[in-house]
């Protein structure tokens, strides 16, 4: 029978997608994109924040469609949004036959069996048992490059974040199991490797008693094969010493780093239960730029959080200007039900939301374009995404750009290139927030 398999959210739920998929595929189960094809629906949900959770629900209500005519066998939902209201989606989404939880990938096919044969049961393991690891696992990212999802959960108690609750507390996978992975996706032609976590530079403190993120990086370097490996989701209060030495030694690990900041006030950081202050972010800046003068930057701010005034937002506005991040995105916030932040005063409407959301990124933009100017004629490695056949133009990205968050780089080239090479390109220009090159 045929699956449509529909994964959203983020590049963590990416991970546990493709390992429900390779136990699929080993019980010889085949997938469809066509939905009008499929015999089996499956959605990964997502319910970080409101509009992933719209999202969510709407593919499902379509697909239950689907389900309650008869086109489909079944309909299975998994991930946060299941997790998280179970009750509530069997309730309002009968059409819905099964429901698993956010730590139990590992049972997909034993429930997708019992709803063929009207058996249905939901799967929701304790969230404080090890994360599930697959041996199988089917790759959806293109090939050049995959996500190595080092650990699950979180232990930080942000007030408006839900992911403690739905995902539970920080699990990390052993390094040999890591290792191992990585090992076999090099195998199948993994060239980057992209580590995640819900906070990747805690990695190791609950099963070694200490951070292992600078160990696992050092062996990952070794492994034949690999020649990027880039770090997402670095909490500024986690950055070491040890950690910045191991970036800057070691040749496979990208100069760059995600460093998710959140705001620019030190009440609203506080307010929102994070362990730093707008002088210490600028503090490990310098010393990261110090460290290594090349490295790229990207960031996350929030907008319009619960209590934020003017005076605060411009603090948001200051930092932007004063850190000159070379990535940033930026999030309306959204009220997370059962979350602390939720219940406080002096919620912001969502028309000022926006409009400071807008005033932050006019800020982020006159940064990007003159860090965007300042790279005029520099030379860089870069692996080749595919090719605009209208253009004549290779799409790129460089160790500046992580996939689907960051900007791209448009090479011109007199020989053909395939998706996955890795080649020498110089800047010649850009655009907005993408790069313009020529292979050399």
């Amino acid at each position: 029978m045929k699956v449509l398999f529909v994964s959203l959210g983020c590049d963590k739920n990416t991970v546990d997608s493709e390992m429900m998929l390779g136990l699929l595929s080993a019980e010889g189960y085949t997938f469809t994109d066509d939905e009008e094809e499929a015999d089996i629906a499956i959605v990964n949900s997502c319910c970080f924040i409101s509009d992933a959770e719209e999202e969510s629900i709407n593919t499902i209500i379509e697909l239950g469609k689907r389900r309650l005519s008869g086109q489909l066998k079944a309909l299975i939902v998994t991930g946060c949004l299941s997790q998280r209201y179970k009750d509530e989606m069997h309730k309002e989404l009968p059409e819905v036959d099964a429901i698993v939880g956010t730590n139990s990938q590992g049972d997909i096919v034993d429930v997708l069996s019992s709803v063929l044969e009207n058996h249905s049961e939901d799967r929701l393991r304790p969230l404080d048992e090890a994360p599930f690891l697959s041996k199988r696992r089917v790759m959806t990212t293109g090939g050049h490059y995959e996500y190595l999802k080092i650990a699950d959960g979180c232990n930080k108690k942000c007030t408006y974040c839900i992911i403690p609750k739905i995902r539970g507390p920080y699990r990390s996978y052993p390094i040999e199991e890591l290792i191992n992975e990585a090992v076999e996706l090099a195998r199948k032609g993994v060239k980057e490797l992209i580590l995640v976590a819900q906070e990747t530079t805690l990695y190791g403190i609950d099963i070694y008693g200490k951070k292992m993120l600078p160990e696992l990086l050092i062996k990952l370097c070794k492994i034949e094969g690999i020649e990027w490996i880039r770090l997402l989701y670095c909490y500024p209060e986690e950055i070491t010493d040890e950690l910045i030495s191991v970036i800057k030694t070691e040749k496979k690990v990208l100069n760059y780093l995600d460093i998710p900041v959140q705001s620019g006030s030190d009440r609203i950081l506080k307010l929102m239960g994070r362990k730093t202050t707008h002088d210490e972010i600028l503090e490990l800046i310098q010393k990261l730029r110090r460290e290594i003068p090349d490295i790229c930057l990207r960031t996350t701010l929030i907008s319009g959080f619960p209590g934020e005034t003017n005076k605060d937002h411009l603090e948001s506005i200051r930092i932007v200007k004063e850190a000159r991040f070379d990535r940033l995105g930026c999030f309306t916030y959204s009220p997370q039900e059962g979350t602390v932040a939720a219940g406080f005063d002096g919620q912001i409407s969502e028309r000022t939301k926006r409009n400071r959301l807008k005033k932050i990124m006019e800020a982020q933009q006159d940064v990007v374009f003159e860090h965007n100017d300042s790279m005029n004629g520099i030379e860089l490695d870069a692996f080749i995404e595919g090719y605009i056949r209208e253009d004549d133009i290779y799409v790129a990205r460089t160790y500046r750009d992580a996939p689907d968050v960051d900007g791209l780089l448009f090479v011109s080239s007199d020989k053909e290139l395939q998706s996955g090479m890795n080649i020498r390109v110089r800047v010649i220009g850009f655009n907005e927030y993408d790069l313009i090159g020529e292979c050399i």
